[in-house]
C-alpha cells in the first residue's frame, strides 16, 4: 500500500512538472495599440503565425515584444529627441559585432575601447550563460566623435545620435557625438535595443535579437544627474560601490556624490595626515585606500560618471578629528562624542570643527592635497556645510572668549559669522592647493565653484553676505513645497535639488519620515530655469549597509534618471512598462533591484494601473 501511494505521488510530481513546462510555453505576446504588451494564448493564434520572423506583431517573449512596442520600446530613460524604432528584428550572435573607431580623436580611443568592452559585457549578460544560437548576421558599429576632450564637468556635451539599418544579413549602426561620453550613452541605448532570443523548445540555448531599424536623437535636459551615497555611517565596500556605478551607467546618471566622511567615521586614507583614518575608521579593513578611490574614479569615468567627493564640515566632523590634544595641536574638533548628545548636535555622535584653532587649517590643507591626488584633475569638492549646531560652539569657553573679545554677544548671528569665516578660509585653502587661486588661474576664466548643502548660511535673506554666487552651488535638501530654491534662483545662485520628501531614499524607515516609492521619485518635478543644474537621490546609511544598499537604491534611482534626463510631461503610469523592463535589465546585470509590480502585471501591461 505504501509503495503504491509512493508511486502515485511520484507520478503526480512528474505530471505537474510536465504541466509547468507546457504552461511556460503556452504564452506569446502581442503589442496592443502600439503601446502595451499583453499575453495571448498560442492555441488561439492561427497556424500561419511565425515566431521566427516576428510576424503579425506577435512575439515569443515579453522582452522581445517590449523591445519594439510603443514609441520608446524598452528604452530607459526615454530619448528627448526624434525617436523611431522599427518593428522588425534581426537575430545575431555577439561574436559577430565589430567596432569601427576610425573617426574618433586619438585621445579618446583608449576610453572608447573600455566603453565598448562594457557594452559587450552588458549584452552578454542579456544573452545568458548558454549564448550559443548560431547566426550569420554581422553587426558593424561605427562611432563618430569630434572632440578630443575626456574631462567631465557640468559643461560636457552628452548628446548623441543613433542610426540602425540593415541590408540582408548585415546590420549597420552609426553612433555620432561631440564627446566620448555622448557616444557612451549611444552605446547604452544600443544595448537596450537588444534582448535575448530563446532557442528551439527544449534546447536551453539562447541568442540575441536587435531592432533592424532605428533613428534616435537624444540629449539630457539636466547636466547634473546624480546619486549620493553615505559610506561613513556604515562602511560600504568598493565592490558594492562599483555595482552602484554600473546601475548608474545603465540609467545614464552622471554624478556619483560620495559622502565619504561624517562624525561617525573618517574612513578615507590621507597619507599626509594618517591619524585621520587611524582614529576615525571603524577598522583598518573599513578604510578607503588611495588606490581604492582612484579605482572608483576610473571605474566611474569609463561609465560617463563624475565622482564628486564630499568632506562634510564644519559639522558632522567628530571621530577622526579627535587626536589633536595628544599631538600638541589642541582641539581640532569640539563636542566629539559628547553626551547627552541632544545638547551638542542634531544626531549622535557629535563633533564639530574648531574654527578658531589655526592648526585645523594646516590639517585641512593636507587633507585637500590628498583628495586632489586621487580625484580627477578638473573635479571640484563638495564641502558639506549642513546642520551646524551653534550650542556646540557655544559650549566651548575658548570660542566664547574669542567672540566676546570681538564685542560679540553670543547670538545666532555671531556664530553664523564665525561659520562664514571658517567657510571662507576653507575655500581659500582649496583654491590655493588646487591651482584655482586668483594668482594661479587664468584671469579670463571664472573660478570653478564648490558645493554646499542648504543651511542657515544659505538662507535667501542672508546668503549674499556670506557666499559668492560665482563660487558656490547650493544643494537644496528641502521639501518639494519649500519656496527657498526659487528665492535663491532669483538671486542668481545655482542649485542642485535633493527634494527630501521625494528623493531621500532612507526616508520611511525612521522617525516620522515617509517612504517615497518610485512613482513619487518619478513625479517629483524641479524647475528647468537657468541656474538649475539638476538633482540627486540621496541614500544616508544609518540603516543601510552592503546587504541592503541595492534594493534601496534601485529602481527608485532609475526613476530619477528618466526625470532628469528626459523630464517627461507624462506621469509614472505611462512609464511603468518601460521601468519594469529596466528593472529586469538591472537584475540581469547582477544588480538586485526591488520589484516594481507583480509579474502578472508585467506580462499584462496596463491591466494593473
Amino acid at each position: 500500500m505504501v509503495s503504491h501511494l509512493r508511486s502515485n505521488f511520484l507520478l503526480l510530481i512528474v505530471l505537474l512538472g510536465t504541466l509547468s513546462i507546457v504552461r511556460a510555453d503556452l504564452w506569446a505576446f502581442k503589442c496592443v495599440s502600439d503601446q502595451k504588451c499583453v499575453r495571448v494564448n498560442k492555441d488561439s493564434l492561427s497556424q500561419e503565425t511565425s515566431f521566427t520572423g516576428f510576424q503579425e506583431h506577435i512575439y515569443e517573449t515579453w522582452k522581445i515584444c517590449r523591445l519594439v512596442c510603443g514609441n520608446y520600446g524598452a528604452l530607459w530613460p526615454r530619448p528627448t529627441g526624434n525617436t523611431f524604432i522599427g518593428p522588425n528584428l534581426m537575430q545575431f550572435h555577439p561574436n559577430y559585432i565589430r567596432f569601427d573607431f576610425q573617426d574618433i580623436p586619438l585621445a579618446t580611443k583608449d576610453l572608447m575601447v573600455d566603453m565598448t568592452k562594457l557594452f559587450m559585457r552588458s549584452i552578454k549578460f542579456e544573452c545568458g550563460a548558454n549564448c550559443t544560437l548560431p547566426s550569420e548576421t554581422e553587426v558593424l558599429v561605427r562611432i563618430f566623435i569630434t572632440s578630443p576632450k575626456t574631462s567631465l564637468s557640468w559643461d560636457t556635451v552628452e548628446s548623441y545620435s543613433l542610426d540602425i539599418s540593415n541590408l540582408g544579413t548585415k546590420i549597420s549602426v552609426d553612433i555620432s557625438s561631440a564627446t566620448v561620453y555622448g557616444a557612451r550613452h549611444g552605446l547604452e541605448t544600443l544595448s537596450q535595443l537588444i534582448t535575448v532570443q530563446p532557442g528551439p523548445e527544449g534546447s536551453h540555448r539562447n541568442g540575441l535579437v536587435m531592432v533592424g531599424a532605428a533613428r534616435i536623437r537624444d540629449a539630457p535636459v539636466y547636466a547634473h544627474r546624480g546619486f549620493m551615497l553615505d559610506t561613513a555611517r556604515n562602511f560600504i565596500p568598493i565592490r558594492q560601490i562599483r555595482k552602484v556605478l554600473d546601475g548608474m551607467a545603465a540609467t545614464k546618471l552622471n554624478v556619483f556624490h560620495w559622502h565619504i566622511t561624517d562624525s561617525q567615521s573618517f574612513p578615507l586614507e590621507t597619507p599626509r595626515v594618517p591619524l585621520m583614518a587611524q582614529y576615525g575608521a571603524y577598522s583598518a579593513a573599513a578604510t578607503y585606500r588611495q588606490a581604492d578611490v582612484r579605482s572608483v574614479v576610473r571605474w566611474a569615468k569609463a561609465r560617463g560618471i563624475r565622482v564628486l567627493m564630499e568632506l562634510d564640515a564644519p559639522a558632522h566632523a567628530g571621530n577622526g578629528w579627535n587626536w589633536g590634544p595628544q599631538h600638541g595641536l589642541g582641539e581640532l574638533a569640539i563636542c566629539v562624542n559628547q553626551q547627552p548628545w541632544r545638547n551638542y548636535c542634531i544626531q549622535p555622535p557629535c563633533g564639530q570643527l574648531n574654527p578658531i584653532n589655526p592648526n585645523l587649517y594646516h590639517i585641512l590643507r593636507d587633507i585637500y592635497r590628498d583628495v586632489m591626488d586621487v580625484i580627477a584633475p578638473e573635479e571640484t569638492l563638495h564641502m558639506g556645510g549642513d546642520e551646524v549646531f551653534f550650542p556646540c560652539w557655544n559650549s566651548s569657553e575658548e570660542i566664547r572668549d574669542l567672540l566676546r573679545s570681538r564685542g560679540r554677544n553670543l547670538e545666532s548671528e555671531d556664530f553664523l559669522q564665525l561659520w562664514a569665516e571658517y567657510q571662507a578660509s576653507a575655500l581659500r585653502i582649496w583654491d590655493e592647493e588646487s591651482g584655482r587661486a586668483p594668482s594661479s588661474r587664468d584671469p579670463r576664466k571664472p573660478p570653478p565653484p564648490v558645493v554646499l548643502w542648504s543651511s542657515h548660511l544659505t538662507l535667501p535673506d542672508g546668503i549674499e553676505n556670506y557666499l559668492e554666487k560665482e563660487r558656490y552651488i547650493v544643494q537644496a535638501w528641502l521639501k518639494a513645497n519649500d519656496p527657498t530654491p526659487d528665492q535663491l534662483l532669483e538671486k542668481g545662485y545655482r542649485l542642485i535639488f535633493s527634494t527630501k520628501d521625494a528623493w531621500y531614499l532612507d526616508h520611511g524607515f525612521w522617525g516620522i519620515t515617509t517612504y517615497a516609492n518610485w512613482r513619487k521619485v518619478y513625479n517629483n518635478r524641479i524647475p528647468t530655469s537657468e541656474g538649475v543644474l539638476g538633482g540627486e537621490t540621496c541614500l544616508w546609511s544609518e540603516l543601510v549597509d552592503l546587504n541592503t544598499i541595492e534594493t534601496l537604491t534601485w529602481p527608485r534611482t532609475a526613476a530619477l534618471g528618466e526625470r532628469l534626463w528626459s523630464n517627461p510631461n507624462t506621469n509614472d503610469k505611462v512609464a511603468e512598462s518601460r521601468l519594469n523592463r529596466h528593472r529586469e535589465r538591472l537584475v540581469t546585470r547582477e544588480i538586485r533591484a526591488e520589484a516594481v509590480t507583480p509579474k502578472w502585471c508585467v506580462q499584462n501591461e496596463g491591466e494593473c494601473s
